[in-house]
């Protein structure tokens, strides 16, 4: 049967979830750690990509580009997981009015160069300073790509409260799939975005 073939959509889409949810748990083991999750990032960027095409094999091309990342990615994390928490902080515990524009402004800006950040670290070498002020600059002229991300993360997080709520049963399947799967979704938007400077570099 055609649809049961290796290269069929539905063969390549259930190969493509396998490959996610592998990613997921490396990303969430490897990061353990808190302080490693910068890596754990870029190098899920790493393998999802080369999983898409065909390249390598997953586990080799995450723990290769995890070691790779380590260090690079580290400021790279300490910068957006400390001011990540601080925005979460500031939801939650500052409820002053004047403060509610300064945390939505910060919260988009967060939001933008996250999306990007740990992308750009898994394709091109460069700097600390030059990949985070790139992170920003690629949001904002991608912005189309950059909000179909954040609706995705955002699709998902409201499937995460919603089953919290409604139906905790189904947490343990989302928790599975978690951010390996959304970094899979991402990847076909980056790599559209990235392809002009891919083929320059």
């Amino acid at each position: 049967m055609h649809f049961l073939s290796p290269d069929s959509r539905l063969m390549r889409g259930l190969s493509n979830l396998t490959d996610a949810i592998l990613i997921n748990v490396l990303l969430i083991i490897t990061s353990i750690p808190v302080i490693t999750a910068g890596a754990s990032l870029t190098a899920a960027h790493v393998a999802a990509r080369k999983a898409i095409v065909g390249e390598g094999h997953l586990f080799s091309n995450y723990v290769q580009a995890w070691k790779r990342n380590l260090l690079q990615s580290l400021p790279l994390w300490l910068v957006y997981g400390v001011t990540g928490g601080l925005l979460v902080y500031a939801w939650l515990f500052l409820q002053i009015t004047p403060l509610l524009v300064p945390k939505f402004g910060f919260s988009i800006i967060w939001l933008f160069g996250f999306e990007w950040v740990f992308a750009l670290q898994a394709r091109f070498e460069n700097s600390v300073g030059r990949t985070l002020v790139n992170a920003l600059v690629f949001s904002v002229t991608n912005i189309g790509y950059t909000l179909a991300m954040i609706a995705m993360d955002a699709v998902y997080v409201g499937l995460l409260v919603a089953c919290w709520i409604l139906m905790p049963q189904g947490l343990f399947l989302l928790v599975v799939l978690g951010y390996g799967t959304l970094i899979m979704l991402h990847i076909p938007l980056l790599e559209r975005a990235l392809r002009k400077y891919i083929n320059e570099a």
